[in-house]
């Protein structure tokens, strides 16, 4: 038998448990109803809710991009993984951009021997214009701003734009592959020089982490829509010679003009 004090002590033990197991339930309760009262959660759970397909399918996509752009910056800075061979994709990425290609095919223009030949400089200079304007245009509408990890340098700080959408080594990587291909290259060997050299310019943007993925992506089919563009507006030299003839012309007869109103007046 069980004495007094046992007793006592086991009715002080269901009381305290059962006190104890209601105070545990009511904070439950409460801490459940500051949850689903507090404005800021249920308001982020009805927006979520509320979202149509399209923006969730466009938010899972960026979020993929971001994610796998960053995971492509080997080569950001020179403690990346790949910071070793950083130099190498440098001058990859130069051997992209705007001003060797401008300055190389005013070059050729200059000096080329045949009117062929200076006609196809002529429309590379002009599509490379074009490029500059088009991919212009659309980073001021888009303003996208360059991935977080990206490294200037000096090089970069004058010539590198600070938007990010469209890749404009990826157009004109594109452009001038495709012009290439079509207008000076007739092998199989240079076509998978030309086509590879174009991967790599665009890899280089990824590894260097100065573009997101679908900027570069964008920028490819960008850069091979506008050759078509170019083709379409293609300048022979007898038209471009027509045209220098014409407004020759009419600068003539304005200052024949001037000078025979002139005479006349006196």
């Amino acid at each position: 038998m069980s004495s007094p004090t046992s007793r006592r002590n086991s009715g002080r033990g269901s009381v305290c448990g059962r006190w104890a197991s209601s105070e545990c339930h009511a904070r439950r309760r409460g801490s459940s109803f500051s949850y689903f009262s507090s404005g800021a959660q249920t308001e982020d759970f009805s927006v979520s809710l509320n979202q149509p397909i399209f923006t969730i399918t466009l938010r899972f996509l960026l979020a993929i991009d971001l994610w796998l752009s960053k995971r492509l910056g080997v080569c950001a800075c020179e403690e990346a993984p790949l910071g070793g061979i950083r130099p190498l994709v440098r001058l990859v990425e130069f051997s992209g951009h705007v001003i060797p290609w401008l300055i190389g095919t005013v070059y050729t223009l200059l000096r080329g021997e045949s009117v062929e030949e200076q006609e196809i400089m002529l429309n590379l200079a002009l599509a490379l214009l074009l490029d500059m304007l088009l991919v212009r245009v659309v980073k001021t509408l888009v303003r996208r701003r360059r991935p977080a990890q990206n490294r200037s340098e000096i090089f970069s700080t004058f010539f590198v734009e600070r938007y990010s959408f469209p890749s404009g080594h990826a157009t004109r990587a594109a452009m001038c592959a495709r012009f290439i291909l079509a207008q000076l290259v007739d092998t199989a060997s240079m076509r998978v020089l030309v086509v590879g050299w174009a991967a790599l310019v665009s890899l280089s943007r990824l590894l260097l982490a100065r573009q997101y993925v679908t900027d570069v992506g964008f920028g490819l089919a960008m850069g091979y829509c506008q050759y078509s563009l170019v083709e379409r507006m293609w300048v022979t030299w007898d038209c471009l010679q027509d045209l220098l003839l014409m407004g020759l012309r009419e600068r003539l007869n304005r200052a024949y003009s001037g000078l025979w109103m002139a005479d006349w007046k006196h």
